[in-house]
């Protein structure tokens, strides 16, 4: 699609694409890549989008300062441009050859507050505990359910985090991240197993209609201290870990929110069943227990997917085709392929190069290439294959049933 420019008669592409298409014969310079692609966009973008790019800091687009511009073409714009910082973003990882004193301060600081909430899951599960037994609410025990299973998942993400400081290569050759899901996925299914019973028990209660006992004026002092302690220190722990941009620790961030929800609701249904209607505390406790089963189904799910191997975004297999092809040498790429096996991505790039260039200079390509991929914090491994034409079929077929002998 094409529209004739405001200023003349030449005509402009009405969408701009980040590589252009001049095919082999625009070549943007590998040195200081990203600027070089950055210029050569808005060089080519037409002038109606050209206006909102401030050009002291051209990593963005404001469209207030554009005019005539349809909603679809607000939205690829936009979607251009992250993708373009997304690529200033690869230029600056693979950039860094060490870690700074910073990074391993910033190390710690997500280490101590994983050990910060674990210790806290410890104490306020001990408290909760006493709590339900003191009580007798159900409401209150599926809360305290909820807790073990924090507790739980804690320190499986510690255990995995302990075990990849320490990996003998030679049983695990590409290491224990797998560790993570897996362990999930088996303790979630035994939880997702006990908020059931909770839900069972909490709804024969609410056909046969048996209600719990009066609380004493202590077990209501008992029960108040512990839930509202637990409670506060909850919400501080969200607050002291939601702000870090470690994933694990934004996990438990989360956690703690939904933490700090169910103390609530557990200790509301059980002070409101005790004053005045008692089937408010198995109520409470199914909603508790649907929760909590629907909550670590989804998490069953969401790991399951990462350990059969499912296909990266197409944002993040544009910075690995960035990445490569700006890679010196590289002629053309056949393949980019990322895709899950576990926590983080594999990664198969297959490149064309020179057809007459010595082993020894193909290999130290190959191997700078893939040291790059691998600096991705989202790419634990990554494999470059080198070929000196792109006409031919794949060298991998894909298994649709598993072979009569197994290992």
């Amino acid at each position: 699609m094409e529209e004739n420019s405001e200023t003349g008669g030449v005509k402009t592409p009405l969408f701009t694409p980040l590589l252009g298409s001049g095919g082999r014969s625009r070549r943007l310079s590998r040195r200081n890549s990203y600027d070089s692609l950055r210029n050569d966009f808005i060089s080519r973008l037409p002038d109606k989008v050209r206006t909102g790019v401030d050009h002291e800091s051209p990593d963005g687009i404001d469209f207030s300062r554009t005019s005539a511009l349809s909603r679809g073409e607000k939205e690829y714009y936009a979607a251009q441009f992250e993708t373009l910082k997304s690529f200033e973003e690869v230029d600056t990882v693979v950039a860094a050859d060490r870690i700074d004193d910073e990074d391993l301060e910033e190390q710690a600081q997500h280490e101590r507050a994983m050990k910060i909430s674990n210790y806290a899951n410890i104490i306020l599960l001990g408290l909760k505990i006493y709590a339900t037994v003191k009580s007798g609410s159900i409401a209150i025990a599926a809360s305290t359910l909820d807790s073990l299973l924090d507790l739980m998942a804690g320190g499986i993400l510690w255990f995995t985090h302990l075990a990849m400081k320490n990996v003998n290569i030679y049983k695990y050759p590409i290491g224990k991240l797998r560790v993570q899901p897996v362990g999930i996925i088996i303790f979630a299914a035994v939880m997702a197993t006990l908020g059931f019973q909770v839900f069972i028990q909490a709804l024969e209660q609410l056909i046969t209609g048996n209600a719990t006992e009066k609380m004493s004026a202590e077990q209501l002092v008992w029960l108040y201290a512990i839930m509202i302690f637990a409670t506060v220190v909850k919400l501080a722990l969200w607050l002291y870990c939601r702000t870090s941009g470690n994933k694990i620790v934004r996990a438990y961030a989360k956690d703690h929110y939904f933490d700090v929800v169910t103390n609530v609701v557990g200790l509301l249904a059980a002070v409101l069943a005790d004053k005045f209607l008692w089937w408010i505390d198995p109520a409470g406790a199914i909603i508790l227990a649907v929760y909590t089963i629907t909550n670590w189904s989804g998490t069953v799910l969401e790991n399951a997917v990462s350990l059969v191997g499912q296909s990266a975004s197409p944002e993040f297999l544009q910075k690995l085709t960035y990445l490569t092809i700006m890679h010196p040498q590289v002629k053309r790429i056949d393949t980019v392929r990322a895709y899950t096996f576990g926590v983080l991505y594999f990664v198969e790039v297959d490149i064309e190069l020179p057809e007459d260039l010595p082993l020894k200079e193909a290999h130290a390509i190959g191997e700078t290439l893939q040291i790059k991929l691998e600096k991705l914090p989202e790419v634990e491994r990554a494999f470059v294959h080198l070929d000196f034409e792109c006409d031919h079929k794949p060298e991998h077929s894909v298994l649709v049933k598993l072979p009569n002998s197994q290992p």
